[in-house]
Order: C-alpha cells, then sequence, then structure tokens
C-alpha cells in the first residue's frame, strides 16, 4: 500500500497507521512481556543500568552494520543456489518505493524467528535472569523506536525539533542522494562518522542506482 500524500500530518495521525502494521505489535509484545517479567523480579542492582547504557552507545554502530553487511547484502551465487535473504530483498524493494508502507517496516516473516531467537539470547546467555530481561526490555525499546522513526521519516510529518531534522535528513540523502553513505537511521553523524559513511553532501555525486540498489 503506497503512504497516502498528505500537507501536514501530525504525530496522532502518523500513529494511527503505524498500528495498522504487524511488526510494531510483535515488537511491542515482547517488550511488555519482557518488562513485567523484570519488574516482577525486583532485585535491581547496578547491572541493570549499565546494560541499557551500553547498548545505547552501541546500537548506531550496530543499525550501521546491519544496514550496509544485512540489508545492502548483493545477491551471490552458490553453485546452482542464489544466497539472497529475505530483508535483503525487502530493503531492495523500499529504496525502490520509499513511500510503500508496509516496506518501511521489519518484515514480520523475519521476526517470526528473529523475537524468539534474542529471547533465547536474552535468557540464556546472561549471568542472571534478571539481567536478561532488562537487555530484552530495553532491546524492545530500541526495536520499537527504530520503526518508529523510520516510519516517521518516509511519511509525510515534518522535522518540528532540530534533532529529528537532522536524522530526517540523514536518512533521506541515504534513499535520494546517494545509497553508498549515511547508513544510521535513529541518529546522525555518529557510526556513519566514525566508519567514514558521513560526507559533506555537496561532495558527494547523485546516485543512479540509489532507487535500484547493485544496478
Amino acid at each position: 500500500m503506497a503512504m497516502e500524500r498528505a500537507a501536514k500530518l501530525s504525530l496522532t495521525e502518523a500513529a494511527r497507521v503505524f498500528w495498522r502494521y504487524p511488526s510494531p505489535w510483535m515488537i511491542t509484545a515482547v517488550l511488555i512481556g519482557a518488562a513485567i517479567a523484570r519488574i516482577s523480579l525486583g532485585g535491581w542492582r547496578l547491572v541493570d543500568a549499565l546494560v541499557p547504557a551500553i547498548m545505547l552507545a552501541v546500537f548506531p554502530l550496530f543499525e550501521w552494520i546491519v544496514h550496509v553487511v544485512i540489508l545492502h547484502w548483493r545477491p551471490r551465487r552458490l553453485g546452482s543456489v542464489t544466497i539472497d535473504s529475505l530483508l535483503a530483498r525487502k530493503h531492495r524493494e523500499h529504496h525502490a518505493d520509499p513511500r510503500d508502507v508496509p516496506l518501511i517496516f521489519i518484515p514480520w516473516q523475519t521476526l517470526l524467528w528473529l523475537l524468539p531467537g534474542v529471547i533465547a539470547i536474552g535468557l540464556l546467555a546472561f549471568p542472571s535472569t534478571a539481567t536478561g530481561l532488562t537487555f530484552l526490555t530495553f532491546l524492545g525499546l530500541l526495536g520499537i523506536g527504530y520503526e518508529w522513526t523510520h516510519y516517521l521519516i518516509h511519511s509525510d510529518y515534518k522535522p518540528r525539533t532540530a534533532l529529528f531534522r537532522a536524522v530526517w535528513r540523514n536518512h533521506r540523502l541515504h534513499h535520494f542522494k546517494n545509497e553508498h553513505y549515511w547508513f544510521t537511521v535513529t541518529t546522525s553523524g555518529t557510526a556513519d562518522r566514525v566508519l567514514g559513511t558521513y560526507p559533506n553532501p555537496g561532495d558527494v555525486p547523485s546516485s543512479p542506482t540509489a532507487k535500484a540498489l547493485h544496478s
């Protein structure tokens, strides 16, 4: 479904569209379940503040790696088999039509295996269940924040703060200027600056393949 154009879009109107799609609900379900379980356990410790702080610091780098390595994956042949994930295919479709709303979100088919995977990590890879639940709760917050920010950037909502304007501009440059730069979505000038993909837009030529990745 292509996104309907509007002269202005309020956050309330944007939210009505956002919650029509399955991935926000799936991520929120994990977030709420993990938060309720964590609160019921109690026993808060310093690590419950340390884990979210580390995750918040690392998240721009994580976004960058996923975007470059997984979403911009170039299909490869291995004998008679083509290696090309659903995420990569859907992301190419997203670049071809950045206003197609379903393509903005993480595919629900991917979340069917990804969410159980991260739940298993949270419950098995940490020294205590409480710490694992803190990890899952904050991961849910980061996930829903990513989906909301990405959706809002591609909607007709106009940035009203300097911070969101910078994020909005950063991702728009990736889609409409050159797909080889500006890979972070929820931040601007963080991992891109560190990893050399945050050039001056005036020094970068417009790419003819921004809407047709790998063409």
